[in-house]
């Protein structure tokens, strides 16, 4: 399947031959290098480990060294592999852009969001307040979690408050607008998951796609 690494760099808005705006996410995305290749032979599977992001060697543990030194390519900062679709080849060091992408197609992007920390029931879970009028003492507090008598304890799972965001989150079929291949640019419709900066995989999407 047919995936890039890249980081978010913002959003802003571009507009089509008719004049309308369109809202679009800027993503530099790639080059990725293959950094190992796995078969069916040797791993089990097939699949390949591509590379993301410049690391400096000094930043680099001795394990992740090895690594790199064994398959002969350079220090890579994020590692992530993909597993390949029936027929689909890539070579060891082989290098991927976003040109290999088209516009117009359909994307899948998986990031991570933005974290919140610890929020109450009503940001968190989207609960209603209690009333705001004088002598309420029932602002943002949760209201009942179970029943006294029976079963006198409360269900698991049940939504309080805790910590929210920084989870993985895929938003999926949206479209790939504009590719500037020169500067590794995607320009994608709508928002992605995450803050500027943040690291993003990008793939064609598994639904929905024109074939």
């Amino acid at each position: 399947m047919k995936t890039i690494l890249g980081k978010k760099i913002g959003m802003t808005q571009i507009f089509s031959e008719t004049g309308e705006s369109i809202p679009v996410t800027v993503i530099e995305a790639g080059p990725v290098v293959v950094t190992q290749v796995k078969t069916v032979e040797t791993d089990g599977y097939n699949a390949v480990q591509i590379g993301y992001g410049e690391l400096k060697e000094h930043r680099a543990n001795k394990p992740t060294k090895g690594h790199f030194q064994k398959w002969q390519v350079e220090l890579k900062k994020h590692l992530q592999e993909i597993r390949l679709d029936e027929g689909e080849t890539y070579e060891q060091g082989q290098i991927l852009t976003v040109a290999d992408f088209e516009e117009g197609k359909k994307l899948d992007v998986t990031g991570t969001s933005k974290g919140k920390g610890t929020q109450g029931q009503i940001k968190r879970w989207n609960q209603s307040r209690g009333p705001m009028s004088h002598g309420s003492k029932h602002h943002r507090l949760s209201g009942a979690l179970a029943a006294g008598t029976y079963p006198s304890r409360v269900f698991k799972g049940n939504k309080s408050a805790g910590r929210m965001g920084r989870d993985t989150i895929t938003v999926q079929n949206v479209e790939l607008v504009r590719i500037i291949a020169d500067r590794n640019l995607m320009l994608v419709k709508g928002a992605v998951p995450g803050g500027k900066g943040g690291l993003l995989r990008i793939q064609y999407a598994v639904k929905g796609q024109d074939k």
